[in-house]
């Protein structure tokens, strides 16, 4: 990696190390050599130690953060989120409020009182743009890209969560730490070892030889890697030029039945098509941002990433008793 935050040693933040993107920036901000204090409701993985990560579990929604205070952070890295499907459940509203909003409003009080920080780069979601950029009751033939300018109106309650934070992190900056650089990356579908996402679940399905169910297979999305996702957020957080909301997908446009095609030239899959349920979506970030600051692009093909995902979960598949 070329680009590399500075100085050596730099001490790092990172709120929700314990998931798919906040190993991968762990592993990241580790080989960089800085120093980074890691938390989670979760533990790390009992075989994940990279040099120079504190761990520490807590709830962040509701837990005292003498910790983060005393470590001073220089860059905070704000991943830890709750999600659930696009359409959320009733029962979900209450996580969302725990352990999207109130948790996120605790880590922008924290960004606002830490004179140490220099940069916080929060996980944002492409849920904030408008459904009628990108919802179609008929399919499109060609891609829409969203770019950081387009409208907004949050498709469910966690975008609406993220967009909350967006602008806390807006008026920090504004009036409390106009110094500090605020970055909210714009995150499209994530897929990655060890995830919840459809396609990690899929390939779990297929390699236990079971049938997967398949809803909406027109359906258009940009599915970007984990480590890319990490990579670009470090990215970001190393570029002084970077600030306010800045896509990050792979920018490319591409569908479910692509998502079954690729998993099939590894592994016999079958399927059982469900048809449409709901109206299309067709959603790609426009990325010509995030390329002119950082002078990079998520460099994993779909094809690839399904197959690093086939690769570690045969080699952490535990056998069936």
């Amino acid at each position: 990696m070329s680009v590399k935050l500075q100085p050596e040693g730099i001490r790092c933040v990172v709120t929700g190390g314990a998931g798919v993107i906040g190993r991968e920036l762990l592993r990241i901000l580790a080989d960089s050599g800085a120093a980074v204090m890691s938390l989670d409701i979760n533990p790390l993985p009992d075989n994940f130690n990279p040099a120079g990560i504190t761990h520490i579990v807590k709830d962040l929604s509701s837990d005292a953060l003498n910790e983060i205070d005393g470590f001073q952070p220089e860059v905070f890295f704000h991943l830890a989120a709750a999600f659930e499907r696009s359409k959320e459940s009733p029962e979900f509203w209450g996580v969302n409020y725990k352990d999207n909003t109130l948790l996120s409003h605790r880590m922008a009080e924290a960004a606002g009182r830490i004179k140490s920080l220099r940069a916080f780069v929060f996980a944002s979601s492409y849920l904030i743009y408008s459904t009628a950029l990108y919802l179609s009751d008929s399919l499109w033939p060609e891609p829409v890209y969203l770019r950081e300018d387009a409208p907004v109106n949050p498709r469910n309650i966690t975008g609406a969560s993220k967009y909350y934070t967006e602008k806390e992190l807006e008026f920090i900056k504004e009036y409390l730490r106009p110094e500090l650089r605020t970055i909210s990356a714009r995150i499209y579908r994530v897929y990655g070892k060890g995830s919840k996402d459809v396609i990690s679940r899929w390939i779990r399905a297929a390699i236990n030889g079971q049938t997967l169910d398949v809803y909406n297979r027109d359906n258009r999305f940009d599915y970007i890697y984990a480590r890319d996702v990490a990579e670009g957020l470090y990215r970001l957080a190393a570029t002084q030029t970077a600030a306010g909301v800045v896509n990050l997908g792979s920018g490319q446009s591409r569908s479910v039945s692509d998502v079954i095609a690729a998993l099939s030239s590894f592994i016999d899959v079958e399927i059982t098509d469900r048809g449409r349920t709901e109206d299309y979506e067709n959603s790609t970030a426009d990325i010509a941002l995030l390329r002119n600051l950082t002078q990079w692009q998520p460099p994993t093909t779909l094809t690839d990433g399904i197959r690093h995902i086939i690769e570690y979960e045969r080699q952490t598949r535990r056998p069936s008793l």
